[in-house]
């Protein structure tokens, strides 16, 4: 009896000693390579493997709350969640002092994209008055302006590729993703049409960003992710979606 009451005891110590998940909310508006969600979690992506990773070097375990984006900011304003990366202060202009920004981790390219290979760039101001394909909650600072003069009107979607989706099915002539989701689209899809890039709308450095909070260790997140940054080691992550061949699936598997 002894024995087995000390075996609790130990189990128990461990179990209090034991660090706290981190929890990371998720926009379902993401898609490959971003992160792939089946049902209501994460099983791959970029960021999947990001965030996995780091919780691994803070000796804990990554939990994840996928929400829609246009309730994101309210679960990190509410300490539903603790970590949101794959933002920029620039997006979040209102944001109060609440927040602590990592170093930049990775570059969002918003692009352009059409179903014909045109000669030439597009020059956005000479667009005629028509759809385009959007994210549903994004904001696109460079086109704002043509929304709010209705020589662009917005054609929603939940995320990215069934933005492209619809693109490919003539649903609108030009649609906006970015680099990471056209490539990996073009990889992936079965039907050997490729989708273009036309033109390059904004380029930007994107970060993670943690509730400055007693009950989270907020600068130990951004210490380990600026040491995974300057190490290669989330540019290696990156790296792997990139190369996927179109026959290979991706798997979720651990980083280095």
């Amino acid at each position: 009896m002894r024995l087995t009451w000390g075996a609790l005891l130990l189990l128990s110590t461990g179990l209090e000693a034991a660090e706290p998940p981190l929890r990371f909310v998720i926009a379902d508006s993401w898609a490959m390579p971003t992160i792939q969600v089946e049902g209501d979690q994460p099983t791959a992506g970029i960021l999947y493997d990001t965030m996995n990773s780091l919780a691994r070097h803070l000796g804990t375990h990554a939990e994840f709350h996928v929400l829609a984006r246009a309730r994101v900011q309210n679960a990190m304003a509410q300490g539903e969640v603790d970590i949101r990366c794959y933002a920029a202060q620039a997006w979040l202009p209102n944001l109060s002092g609440d927040y602590l920004w990592s170093v930049p981790l990775f570059e969002q390219r918003n692009l352009l994209v059409s179903s014909s290979q045109i000669p030439a760039v597009v020059n956005l101001q000479e667009l005629s008055r028509q759809h385009i394909g959007t994210v549903l909650s994004y904001t696109y600072t460079p086109l704002q302006p043509l929304f709010d003069a209705n020589q662009l009107i917005r054609d929603d979607a939940r995320n990215e590729e069934q933005v492209l989706r619809k693109l490919v099915v003539g649903r609108y002539r030009y649609a906006i993703a970015s680099q990471w989701t056209l490539d990996w689209f073009n990889k992936t899809q079965a039907s050997g049409n490729p989708l273009y890039s036309v033109a390059m709308l904004q380029e930007q450095a994107v970060s993670c960003y943690v509730r400055n909070d007693p009950a989270v260790p907020a600068q130990r997140i951004l210490r380990t992710l600026q040491k995974m940054k300057v190490s290669g080691e989330i540019d290696a992550i990156v790296q792997r979606y990139v190369d996927l061949q179109p026959h290979a699936q991706a798997s979720g598997t651990a980083s280095p």
